[in-house]
């Protein structure tokens, strides 16, 4: 789930740094404005990730411990 997340965040900073990059590239005046708005949108795009990894903490703290599995699967196969 992490993966999919960092995956995706991944590709969305990509593009919104290449847009922000040509529009500075073509309008140098409007740089700071840009930027601005740039690092805005990468904070909200980079909250996917650490929501997912919150999500993943939570998950992880839900799981059974290792013993009770290994219980589980030895009253199974008796």
């Amino acid at each position: 789930m992490l993966a999919f997340a960092a995956f995706g965040c991944g590709i969305g900073q990509g593009i919104a740094v290449f847009g922000a990059a040509s529009g500075m590239a073509r309008q140098p005046e409007m740089a700071g404005k840009i930027q601005l708005v740039m690092f805005v949108g990468l904070a909200f795009i980079e909250s996917l990730t650490i929501y997912s990894l919150m999500m993943s903490f939570i998950l992880l703290g839900k799981l059974p411990k290792t013993e009770a599995i290994l219980e589980v699967i030895q009253h199974a196969v008796k």
